[in-house]
């Protein structure tokens, strides 16, 4: 919505909140619904077209207050991870349905995410460890655990190897900064000749760095041989997928015991929201479960119901699936789609306008919205480039390394860009480049 509706949608929704809280008294203490009352009142996916706020509203009214916010806020988190599934086209086996093994679950970030799952990861492999071994400690076994990644992800996954208290390895990538099934074969031979116990693999779908994608055809197999957990990293990329003409960067996911990205990136969902899927709950459940008597209620043990708070690290959760909501019914998966192609063809526009400038290289294939490029030259050189750019204050460029070289990185990800962004963008650039190249020439 452009600013004005904004506005008026903003007003409506302060004079809904008044009113609910005036007649507040009016309604019930304890939700009058039974469990799994929601999603036989929704669709089972998610709308194709955009449609209207009033409805959107209505249906906040007719579905989900009755549920107050529990077990509202549980069941609709559960339909749409279902929705969002269906969206990309994930295997069946991760999404919850109504007898599934799997689902999904909304985590604060891709780092919570994959630290969920390297949890659950290293309970499983101490377990089956000492059924293998009975005298070996939960001690002994963690000391010998190790887990891998790229040398192209994100730092996070470092950190969660830190803080789970397991060895993490990262794995050199290819020309196209991609992990491929050799490097993490010879890693698990040489670890296991050692004494080791491989667990746990991260792979990354769109790296932070240049947005490369691991071979997951090549990585899965490997994984599923040797009982390691592949959880799968595509916190930004993940979005992309929604589009049909970039599903196949996602291949291979059906050998993942886990997935996650983050509609806050790049999906129109305000922070924080980052989906999880896991293949079977119980993973996530057996690792994370824990039942004070404060804590208990009568449906616990029914099988109908989903419990989050066994699914992530805090116990306290917002309700986050309502804006997933209102997102995926105000754009519709058209909307999404459409959104998303656009910030792609921008970022080959840009791309376009590096390559038609011969002082400057592009550095990694361009597949979605970020361009790595820099000034043929000296590290310094860019270096250089970059805080001019960042401190004429107009544009904000973040660089990476890639295999020694300084990278400037140029990334399409504000709702409201346009070309005329990106040829300011690309001009200001090329203006800074060239009084810097003059400069250097003069002092040379």
């Amino acid at each position: 919505m452009d600013a004005t509706e904004f506005r008026k949608r903003g007003k409506e929704m302060v004079d809904y909140i008044a009113d609910y809280l005036e007649t507040i008294e009016k309604r019930r203490v304890y939700p009058d619904v039974e469990p799994g009352y929601l999603r036989p009142h929704i669709p089972d996916s998610a709308p194709e077209e955009p449609e209207r706020f009033e409805d959107i509203l209505k249906d906040v009214e007719k579905i989900i207050m009755p549920g107050a916010s529990s077990p509202a806020c549980t069941e609709l988190e559960t339909v749409m991870l279902d929705w969002l599934g269906k969206m990309i086209n994930l295997p069946p086996s991760f999404l919850a349905e109504k007898d599934g093994e799997g689902g999904g679950v909304i985590q604060g970030t891709a780092s919570e995410a994959t630290l969920v799952a390297l949890l659950a990861a290293r309970t499983k492999a101490i377990q089956r460890a000492q059924s293998e071994n009975g005298t070996l400690t939960q001690g002994d076994v963690i000391g010998r655990l190790v887990a891998y990644t790229s040398d192209q992800a994100h730092s996070s996954v470092e950190k969660d190897g830190l803080i789970a208290g397991v060895k993490t390895k990262q794995l050199p990538t290819d020309d196209a900064f991609a992990v491929r099934g050799s490097a993490l074969r010879k890693a698990v031979d040489q670890d296991k000749a050692a004494g080791l116990i491989p667990f746990f693999f991260c792979a990354t779908l769109g790296t932070t760095t240049c947005c490369s994608f691991d071979k997951l055809s090549e990585l899965g197999p490997i994984c599923n041989e040797e009982n390691i957990w592949m959880h799968v990293d595509a916190a930004y990329a993940g979005s992309s997928f929604i589009c049909p003409e970039f599903r196949h960067l996602l291949n291979g996911v059906e050998f993942a015991d886990s997935f996650n990205f983050n509609p806050h990136k790049w999906l129109l969902v305000n922070f924080d929201c980052s989906t999880m899927w896991v293949k079977k709950r119980t993973d996530l459940t057996c690792a994370f479960k824990i039942d004070p008597v404060y804590l208990k209620h009568a449906h616990q043990e029914s099988g109908l119901i989903t419990d989050y708070r066994h699914w992530q690290i805090p116990l306290g959760r917002r309700f986050r699936s309502l804006k997933m909501w209102f997102v995926f019914r105000m754009y519709g998966v058209k909307g999404l789609q459409e959104y998303i192609r656009k910030h792609v063809k921008l970022a080959h526009e840009f791309k376009d306008l590096v390559l038609q400038d011969d002082r400057f290289e592009i550095c990694a294939d361009v597949i979605l919205g970020l361009v790595c490029f820099r000034l043929k030259g000296t590290n310094e050189l860019n270096e250089a480039l970059l805080k001019n750019i960042n401190a004429s204050r107009k544009i904000h460029l973040v660089p990476c390394n890639l295999r020694g070289k300084f990278v400037l990185r140029f990334a399409v990800c504000a709702r409201t860009v346009e070309s005329a962004h990106v040829q300011f963008a690309w001009k200001h650039i090329t203006k800074l480049a060239g009084e810097l190249l003059k400069a250097q020439k003069q002092q040379d």
